[in-house]
């Protein structure tokens, strides 16, 4: 097996201080702001970021202990692949966030739609661009039946 290096760029800083307190997709939370500080290095990456209304954020699930191949989410009785679910406790401990970008000041990313514990390291930043990202005729799997007719489970 391949060893991949990865460093922090930099660091999360959200209000959510333990796992059970993040809600299961910061979308839901549109009040809560967060930030990223980046390490000084990193500052002119930032550099027209500002034009975008979101941001991806990849990041490293600091606190997850385990690795799991199938898991439990949080709106199901049943397990599912770790491939079908967004669990921490993934073979690489990698999340990913679509966030919304308030402002940027120096090395620091201010967002809303947070779901991101305190402390995370940061991997990478791309901006979420609505001609790529965006897809039509979306089938969410397992998830589809917990949000019919525009219902959100919380």
């Amino acid at each position: 097996m391949t060893k991949i290096n990865m460093f922090p760029i930099g660091f999360i800083h959200s209000p959510y201080k333990e796992a059970k307190d993040v809600p299961i997709q910061g979308r839901f939370r549109d009040d809560v702001e967060a930030w990223v500080e980046l390490e000084d290095e990193y500052i002119e990456g930032l550099k027209d970021l500002d034009q975008f209304n979101y941001a991806i954020l990849l990041y490293y699930f600091h606190k997850s202990n385990e690795i799991s191949i199938v898991g439990k989410p949080f709106l199901e009785d049943y397990e599912h692949g770790i491939f079908a679910i967004r669990s921490p406790n993934r073979p690489n401990h990698i999340g990913l966030s679509v966030v919304k970008i308030k402002v940027i000041k120096e090395n620091k990313l201010f967002f809303t739609q947070v779901d991101i514990i305190d402390g995370t390291p940061l991997l990478d930043i791309k901006p979420y661009v609505k001609y790529f990202d965006n897809r039509e005729n979306i089938n969410s799997g397992w998830l589809d039946k917990h949000f019919k007719n525009g219902k959100i489970p919380l």
